[in-house]
């Protein structure tokens, strides 16, 4: 097992009516931006028990983040914080909203030459303006991490940004909020905290046996909640394991003492900037070709994922590593989720070329666990994805 040094500070409030102690959690004489995206929390009731729990703080709101955070959208709410004099914010949505919330608690405080810089020069934020959430979609775990992933559509770049400035000082997580996410949503963060696992997970052994099986876990609770999550009736008990299933996959817990990936990510995040595909879904695209290119490196974590979570049992090292990956794939469509880009756009002659040359202009020589997977492989790997 690798050296490690693990803090995480956010507080976690779970479960039904945690919403009413927000109050409890911001300090009295702050002055608060509430932000939240299309307003689908103003349909389901949200919106109403969290300014009910803020009925004695000064609030104002800034609404309309979008699906992906947009730079140009977040620097209207930044120019509302300066001139309000904002001291504390407050995320009521799910990782889109989040995210934009932590680019916001970073660009508050940023003294460099534009916003901008954070992303694009990948600025770590040691201190950020306090801010809590109030998570309505379990997904990406940005309710208990200090990373986010910002999109700006002027230039089609989505860039991930972070620092221990970044964790949340709490979340809620009422996992009733889950009654009224469309179905579609629940698939996509049923495939998005399964990859961000898989990122930490599908690597290669350093002997870390519990992270190893930390891991496992997660997995084998998503397999296994998926098909009542997808139902049309709400099941709470599945909706409490859902919900902390996606923020344990990425608060870090599995991630310490291992190698990570996040080359899938990497990946994933240029088919959203270049054709605004969701994002769990882009994962789905690259997940089996990156496997498949890479599978002399991972594949004996390939076959302890097929044996452990798939119970495969027969079969070489290989075939227990190309059945793991053909288990996940056929995971991702028992969620209703296609795994190749042509299944979501006619344009996507190209893209690999356009994506690797992206790569390289970053100066990114090699990205995965080893740093083995250059921007020619990078090209491969989507290619394989058409």
């Amino acid at each position: 097992m690798n050296n490690f040094q693990y803090k995480n500070p956010t507080k976690v409030l779970f479960g039904k009516g945690q919403i009413e102690n927000i109050s409890n959690e911001i300090p009295k004489d702050a002055k608060v931006l509430l932000l939240y995206g299309g307003g689908s929390i103003k349909k389901n009731g949200i919106y109403e028990q969290v300014k009910t729990a803020l009925s004695k703080v000064n609030v104002i709101e800034f609404g309309g983040i979008p699906a992906n955070p947009e730079y140009e959208v977040l620097l209207k709410a930044l120019d509302i914080i300066k001139e309000e004099k904002v001291t504390f914010l407050l995320a009521v949505g799910g990782g889109s909203v989040i995210d934009g919330t932590k680019f916001l608690s970073a660009a508050s405080l940023f003294e460099g030459e534009t916003p901008w810089d954070i992303l694009s020069k990948n600025i770590r934020t040691e201190k950020g303006m306090p801010f809590g959430s109030v998570l309505t979609l379990p997904a990406t775990g940005s309710e208990m991490n200090s990373g986010a992933v910002i999109t700006r559509a002027e230039t089609k770049e989505k860039f991930a940004m972070g620092g221990p400035g970044l964790f949340p000082q709490f979340s809620i997580l009422d996992p009733e909020v889950i009654k009224s996410i469309p179905k579609r949503q629940i698939a996509n963060g049923l495939a998005d905290s399964f990859t961000h696992v898989l990122e930490q997970y599908m690597t290669y052994s350093v002997d870390a046996k519990l992270q190893d099986r930390f891991a496992e876990s997660i997995l084998q609770t998503l397999i296994e909640i998926a098909p009542t999550m997808l139902k049309d009736e709400f099941d709470y008990k599945a909706a409490s394991n859902f919900m902390w299933s996606c923020t344990m996959a990425l608060n870090g817990l599995i991630q310490q003492g291992v190698p990570s990936d996040w080359a899938i990510h990497m990946m994933g995040h240029e088919l959203t900037a270049l054709f605004g595909i969701d994002h769990a879904r882009t994962l789905a695209i690259i997940t089996e070709s990156h496997y498949k290119v890479n599978l002399e490196d991972k594949q004996e974590k390939l076959a302890q994922y097929a044996e452990r979570v798939w119970n495969v049992t027969d079969g070489t090292l290989e075939e227990k590593a190309l059945a793991g990956i053909e288990k996940t794939t056929e995971f991702f469509k028992s969620l209703g989720i296609d795994t190749k880009l042509s299944d979501y756009t006619k344009d996507y002659i190209g893209t690999a070329e356009i994506i690797s040359k992206r790569f390289e202009e970053r100066g990114w020589k090699g990205i995965g666990e080893k740093g083995k997977v250059t921007p020619a492989l990078v090209e491969k790997i989507v290619e394989m994805s058409y």
